[in-house]
């Protein structure tokens, strides 16, 4: 416990994590107490060495770090998948966690399969590289944002866990997470050049912590060069330069620059209604005749063929086909999910690319159950077997109507906010867009966005007839595509 390049560990721990948490957290009155409690801990750990008061000191931090793990995973579920900058924050925080397992791991010297100096070493690893560093590229993107950041963002916040599962199981993953953390830490490096900081000073000290880490990365580099028997860098250079840069110049300086301005947050709360519906539908009243009364109401109808509004306001008039298009690498996933959805009959979508009708039935829900603006229930059934029960409504922000609709889920909904467009002739619904645009989960109190997006596009292709064409993606990658051809019912009903 006397080496002095273990005060690089108690450096984070008493220092550099209550200085970010008092950033994050300015008013937590129960967490500035747990946060005193652990720090005491740790100081006082360095000076006993009875077994089992040095267990019950690392215990202390180690439910300290839970808490804040806790706290990071309490911000993701309240918000979700909302932007890169405050996601990076909530997986620093969570990333604490595995920091204090590997602190109590070497106070107590258990077994983890590794030599003590390795089992210190992870610690200090998910001290640094995993909880400063993505907060700190959290407040970054929150004066920051541009398509690179969001390239960065990933790469970093997966770069400590592979970096840990390569040293513990894949020497090779290793190397390759360290090129791609490389990559990523320069990227970073030019954007903080190419960004306007509120001040010069607070510039300075954060363009030096993050040049710093493209400094040191790559002695990591080198030292992961070693596993090919090319002894390039030691473990005790490692220690003394990579670890004292990164502790004095990348973790002090970096905390220092977001102290003098600290980046407030662009993150608002959603204030838009949600459905109550939750579970299975039950009951519906009239017959209503369209998805909407009024199209105008979401978009200049002027620049839309009159059979497109047609169809919104007068829904029922009209016979629907579809072809489902799962991507290649989703197929198994949807395999599995066609177990359950033939159980809850929601987003019970065909296997098939087969083009299948889909027949449906449009009526009100009652509003003091939904408690949205005139709730409609679009169930859609392919052979007598529910497809999917949409729940139609809108709301207004800020002089914009949006189409809020519903799919209850077993114990939730899930909750479309569809931005609605004009371009060419063709009508434009899209998920993707700033303010209330996004997939969500609503369950409880919560509303959680998820990392899926969808966008329509529909457009004329003869007289009464249409075409729709529906892509989702999940994280970005395009997973289902369903092309609808939509007709006018003869005058017969047929």
């Amino acid at each position: 416990m006397g080496q002095p390049y273990l005060l690089m560990l108690t450096a984070a721990q008493v220092l550099f994590v209550p200085l970010v948490l008092q950033l994050l957290f300015k008013t937590t009155k129960s967490l500035n107490y747990f946060t005193i409690i652990a720090m005491l801990s740790v100081f006082i750990v360095q000076f006993v060495s009875t077994g089992w008061l040095q267990s019950v000191l690392a215990s202390i931090y180690l439910l300290f770090t839970l808490y804040v793990g806790g706290k990071g995973l309490e911000r993701f579920l309240a918000r979700g998948f909302t932007n890169w900058a405050e996601l990076s924050i909530d997986v620093g925080l969570m990333y604490l966690v595995a920091g204090g397992l590997w602190f109590f791991a070497w106070i107590t010297g258990m077994d983890t399969g590794f030599s003590p100096m390795i089992t210190w070493l992870t610690a200090i690893h998910f001290h640094y590289s995993a909880f400063l560093l993505p907060i700190s590229l959290g407040f970054f993107g929150r004066i920051h944002n541009s398509r690179w950041y969001a390239l960065v963002v990933p790469i970093i916040l997966a770069g400590p866990m592979l970096v840990a599962i390569g040293l513990t199981f894949w020497p090779l993953l290793e190397v390759i997470s360290v090129v791609l953390y490389v990559i990523a830490i320069y990227g970073l490096i030019i954007l903080s050049f190419q960004t306007r900081f509120p001040s010069r000073v607070q510039a300075i000290l954060i363009r030096l912590s993050y040049s710093t880490l493209g400094f040191t990365i790559l002695f990591s580099f080198l030292y992961a060069a070693n596993m090919f028997g090319y002894w390039v860098v030691t473990i005790d250079f490692m220690l003394l330069f990579h670890g004292l840069f990164n502790s004095i110049l990348f973790g002090l300086v970096g905390i220092l620059g977001w102290m003098l301005e600290p980046p407030e947050t662009k993150q608002d709360s959603w204030k838009f209604p949600v459905s109550q519906v939750r579970g299975k539908l039950k009951g519906t009243g009239k017959p209503y005749p369209g998805l909407v009364d009024d199209l105008g109401a979401f978009v200049d109808v002027k620049d839309l063929p009159k059979t497109i509004v047609h169809f919104y306001e007068q829904t029922h008039q009209y016979r629907l086909f579809a072809s489902v298009k799962w991507a290649l690498w989703f197929l198994p996933i949807a395999l599995v999910y066609k177990i359950i959805s033939r159980q809850v009959q929601q987003l019970n979508l065909p296997l098939s690319s087969r083009s299948t009708e889909m027949t449906f039935t449009l009526n009100s829900v009652d509003p003091t159950l939904d408690t949205r603006l005139l709730p409609r229930a679009w169930i859609r059934s392919v052979k007598e077997k529910t497809v999917f029960t949409a729940i139609y409504s809108q709301h207004e922000t800020e002089g914009r109507t949006y189409m809020n609709i519903a799919l209850p889920l077993p114990f939730s909904t899930m909750i479309g906010i569809l931005q609605l467009d004009a371009a060419d002739g063709k009508l434009i619904l899209s998920s993707q867009g700033k303010g209330d645009p996004g997939i969500y989960l609503a369950g409880g109190k919560t509303l959680f966005k998820l990392p899926l997006s969808e966008h329509f596009l529909i457009k004329e292709t003869g007289d009464g007839s249409l075409a729709a064409h529906h892509k989702m993606q999940i994280f970005g990658l395009p997973f289902l595509h369903i092309d609808y051809s939509i007709f006018k019912k003869k005058l017969t009903g047929s």
